[in-house]
């Protein structure tokens, strides 16, 4: 109402700030433009490309009943953590391929799960709207010693503990991230801005671990601060919902997969876009990213059931692999870069080495 008695008293310099307000956004922008050097590929183009590079997969992880949504590597570089939509979390030894636990939640679509640092303890959400904990011990079913940690107005999309068992943090339909003390349950910080629902989260690795990113269906990956709840950069550029946001190992960097059948590398010091990984043939979304640990090669788990590999530096597609029968939904590297993990719509995880 203000507004529009102030634009009935003013009409001409509501405009003449609108119109100042333009011209402000095209310097800024302007600005940056001058910046801009080279992107990353083209500094990548005097590497050496990666020669022999060879990976197989190793082993095949049968047991959900469902379409594979989400896993996670623990610590210790042997288990992992799957969620599905059959509503069961799934703990692996990757070596043996044994199940060690199972356990069933009260919803179908566990859309995340994460281990804990320490590896003994793992965290899981979906259609529930809630972040639930479970203790691991061999002595005893983790569902008599579970916890709810965290509750959204939505669907929880995505979860991580931070540098240790004692915080989490959340992702959710309802736009929102947030960091939650595990002993309490109660909220710490809340992170507000996205303008779609969000679907991937992932932490800084640097020493201080202070921010994170998060992607979301509103085509915006934002990079924010956890001890004060504010976003610090916002980074635009896809044509389409983000659906995973991983951190360059340095810390500098991040990538991104996307609906629009592209991956993106986003520069925190640069502060804008420095690679682009697509080919005209690749026309399905990508569901994951991530690095290996040097940070040289880009995996990318696509809708038409392969992982394609990407040269990070240089923008080229080293190869693809092929292995599932449906969309590849999930992946990650091993804490030590020796396996890749991937799971699938086809309800089978493979590890890769």
């Amino acid at each position: 109402m203000a507004t529009e008695a102030l634009r009935a008293e003013n009409p001409d310099s509501i405009e003449a700030l609108s119109r100042e307000a333009e011209a402000l956004k095209a310097r800024l922008v302007e600005e940056k433009a001058k910046l801009n050097d080279v992107d990353s590929c083209v500094i990548g183009q005097r590497l050496e490309s990666i020669q022999n590079f060879n990976i197989k997969p190793r082993r095949t992880l049968k047991g959900h009943q469902g379409k594979v949504l989400c896993m996670d590597w623990s610590s210790d570089k042997r288990h992992i953590v799957s969620s599905s939509q059959d509503g069961k979390m799934l703990i692996w030894d990757a070596f043996t391929t044994n199940k060690e636990h199972a356990i069933t939640m009260p919803t179908t679509w566990v859309m995340a799960c994460a281990y804990g640092p320490s590896g003994s303890v793992v965290a899981c959400g979906g259609l529930d709207n809630k972040c639930t904990l479970y203790p691991l011990s061999m002595d005893e079913d983790p569902v008599t010693k579970k916890k709810a940690v965290a509750t959204h107005t939505s669907y929880l999309s995505c979860c991580s503990f931070t540098s240790s068992d004692h915080q989490i943090l959340t992702g959710s339909g309802d736009s929102t991230c947030a960091l939650w003390d595990v002993e309490s349950s109660q909220l710490i910080q809340s992170f507000h801005g996205h303008a779609g629902d969000v679907m991937s989260i992932d932490l800084s690795p640097t020493e201080t671990g202070n921010t994170f990113v998060s992607g979301g269906c509103d085509k915006m990956a934002m990079v924010w601060d956890m001890r004060t709840g504010d976003c610090v950069q916002v980074f635009d550029g896809h044509e389409s919902d983000i659906n995973s946001v991983k951190f360059y190992p340095s810390g500098d960097a991040f990538a991104t997969g996307s609906d629009d059948a592209t991956c993106r590398l986003f520069d925190l010091r640069a502060d804008r876009e420095v690679n682009c990984y697509k080919k005209d043939s690749i026309i399905f979304g990508c569901n994951a990213v991530d690095f290996s640990i040097s940070g040289r090669i880009l995996f990318g788990g696509y809708n038409d059931y392969t992982i394609n590999v990407w040269d990070a530096l240089k923008g080229t597609r080293m190869t693809i692999l092929y292995c599932h029968d449906n969309r590849v939904s999930c992946l990650g590297i091993a804490p030590d870069g020796t396996s890749l993990c991937t799971g699938s719509w086809d309800y089978t995880l493979r590890v890769w080495a």
